[in-house]
């Protein structure tokens, strides 16, 4: 059932992005070089696709052979049957056109490329030569007629359908310009035979042209033309697709990364649809984490960029849909958007009607005139989409989505197990991590509270001179901070996988261990609600809050600490707050003011700006300070 399906929306106007022109990959696929773009003569990227010399040579090798081959049985039936030609010239014309096929031979044999102009010429010879040879002939019905049929054969192997039928046109068009010479001669030659026998003129020598047989010839020509054509093209389409898949398929590289895998594939897909840009987006089952990345041919060098997908993203790039694959055009009105959509669902089978809120969504985000939308899902782990803006699809958009939807179930795979390897290697590092972090608790730790102490006991014990004593406890305080400092370091290796649901009880322990660590009074207060926030930001929380408390221990001289994780006006705010020196300024300073002016602390700042949180400060000089990060709240977090 034919699907169109017309929605109309208000919008608010979103400045359309702007279009890159084709850039075509030679060599390494991370490099583009400019094109205009151009329309070739059939639009379908399958028609433009090289075909290697290698196979080039063989089909006109192969081409030669039987070229020649025919010629010679062709002299043998004219030979047994010699009441087909009527002129010596046909044998004439025969021989020239076998010792040309010949020729043909010894040159690809001695060649190692074969040029297009060459074959062109060589296809038109071979159009022409059986016109030639059949105007010597004694009647329509004569075995040279094969001839017309092994020139469409060639002109399906060299090319395509377009070029397929043009060759059968013009054999329709040689077979009746030959019939048209052969009847005008025939003609003249009776009316002279019969005027000077003072005959009536009768025209019984031409019965053979029947115009019912030439034109039976004629559509039978054409229509061979016609499936041998299509045959090709559909060969043509099914090698393009499966060498543009292997090529695809090539990109994905273990050593590379994910990141890097996903910016060539892309690439390549930008490459053949001519799009502006691709955005990919994904959501992990385990997190609901969402990642969104886009991809346009900038400086000749295509990279993804990680973009925040903001609190609506869920429903900007995932809303559920019944479609597996889309294509749709937006027409822009004065005051609203209409959609012409094309739906297919898993089984590549058109839908007649679904739900297309996802595009509308997506449509306040990024504004398009034609649309691709293409879902994948591996197991319960992970799903998404790919959207390709302003792609070049051709004649039939069904054909390129069905392409597509394929392209994803034999390469995503293999983009999968990239995805699995850095979640391996992820898991792999972090268990490394753990391993260090015992040997360094069983090992350098140990001994060096081992030597702080003998360091306290060889003090207290023996009465030593005043700067030797004063020595002594200058020391063990630099065992004690390098102690301290020690397990600050495996704090933050463990750090690492953190996500929402280990977060509060990280920080608990990190608070708890601390007081025992400094016998600094120490609280952690946490918010009844549930705790939902992206794992980078809490592993950057987790890592902020053990900055926080280093630097309290090491500065502020405080005697109280509190920590609150508490959820706000829809903001999950982190505060650590003590009764220490304070910061070298008074008053309430934002994240702003911070940069400019270059004061509070640099990496606490730093890591704040990575998960695009705010910054506040607040400093009472002698009587404390507290440090406020306060991160927004997904809307959609249930769903990334």
């Amino acid at each position: 059932m034919v699907c169109k399906v017309i929605v109309s929306f208000q919008s608010t106007p979103v400045a359309s992005s702007e279009r890159m022109p084709m850039a075509r990959s030679r060599g390494s696929s991370r490099r583009w070089r400019w094109l205009p773009l151009r329309l070739w003569p059939r639009s379908l990227w399958r028609n433009t696709a090289p075909v290697p010399p290698e196979e080039i040579r063989r089909i006109e090798r192969w081409l030669a052979t039987a070229r020649v081959s025919l010629a010679v049985a062709a002299l043998v039936a004219v030979w047994i049957d010699r009441t087909e030609i009527r002129s010596i010239w046909a044998y004439a014309l025969l021989a020239i056109y076998i010792g040309q096929g010949t020729a043909i031979i010894v040159l690809l044999k001695s060649s190692r490329e074969t040029r297009a102009s060459f074959r062109a010429v060589v296809h038109m010879a071979d159009v022409v030569w059986p016109a030639l040879i059949c105007l010597c002939t004694s009647s329509q019905s004569n075995s040279f007629f094969l001839f017309f049929l092994f020139v469409i054969a060639a002109a399906a192997y060299r090319w395509g359908l377009f070029e397929t039928v043009i060759t059968s046109i013009s054999a329709v068009w040689l077979l009746w310009l030959e019939t048209w010479v052969l009847w005008s001669g025939g003609m003249l030659s009776a009316n002279a035979w019969f005027s000077r026998h003072s005959l009536p003129l009768v025209y019984a020598n031409l019965a053979d042209f029947d115009p019912k047989r030439l034109l039976m010839r004629s559509v039978y020509l054409v229509v061979m033309g016609l499936l041998l054509g299509y045959l090709a093209e559909q060969q043509k389409k099914l090698r393009a697709e499966r060498d543009e898949r292997a090529r695809i398929l090539g990109l994905v590289s273990m050593e590379t990364g994910l990141a890097q895998t996903l910016s060539e594939v892309l690439g390549e897909l930008l490459r053949l649809y001519r799009a502006s840009q691709a955005i990919v987006a994904a959501r992990e089952a385990a997190s609901q984490r969402l990642s969104v990345g886009t991809l346009a041919l900038h400086k000749s060098i295509a990279e993804l960029a990680w973009v925040e997908p903001g609190s609506l993203g869920a429903e900007t790039y995932l809303t559920s849909s019944e479609a597996a694959s889309s294509y749709a055009r937006m027409f822009a009105g004065a005051n609203e958007h209409r959609f012409e959509v094309i739906g297919l669902n898993a089984a590549g089978t058109r839908l007649a009607e679904f739900d297309d809120s996802f595009l509308r969504n997506f449509a306040v985000r990024h504004a398009f005139d034609r649309l691709v939308v293409i879902s994948f899902s591996f197991g319960p782990e992970l799903e998404g989409r790919v959207f390709l803006l302003e792609p070049e699809l051709g004649s039939s958009a069904e054909e390129e989505l069905r392409f597509l939807e394929g392209m994803v179930r034999q390469v995503g795979p293999a983009i999968y197990n990239v995805y699995l390897l850095r979640r391996l290697r992820r898991r792999a590092g972090a268990l490394e991590r753990s391993r260090l972090v015992r040997e360094l608790h069983d090992g350098a730790l140990q001994s060096l509270i081992g030597v702080e102490m003998q360091v306290d006991v060889l003090r207290r014990s023996c009465s030593v001179a005043e700067p030797l004593g004063g020595e002594l406890e200058r020391i063990q305080e630099l065992l004690r901070e390098e102690v301290l400092k020690l397990r600050d370091l495996m704090q933050q290796m463990k750090s690492a996988d953190v996500d929402a649901r280990r977060l509060p009880g990280f920080l608990r322990d990190a608070v708890e261990r601390f007081q025992r660590e400094t016998g600094i009074a120490s609280r952690f207060v946490m918010a009844d609600q549930e705790l939902v926030l992206p794992q980078p930001v809490c592993r950057e929380l987790a890592r902020i809050a053990q900055e926080a408390l280093v630097n309290v221990r090491k500065h502020s001289g405080a005697k109280k600490v509190l920590v609150e994780l508490l959820e706000t006006q829809g903001k999950w705010k982190l505060s650590i707050e003590d009764d220490g020196a304070g910061f070298p300024f008074a008053g309430r300073v934002s994240h702003a003011e911070l940069d400019s002016s270059n004061k509070g602390p640099a990496i606490i700042s730093e890591r704040v700006r990575l998960i695009q949180g705010e910054l506040t400060i607040e400093s009472r000089p002698g009587r404390g300070a507290r440090v406020e990060v306060s991160v927004p709240q997904p809307r959609a977090a249930a769903h990334g």
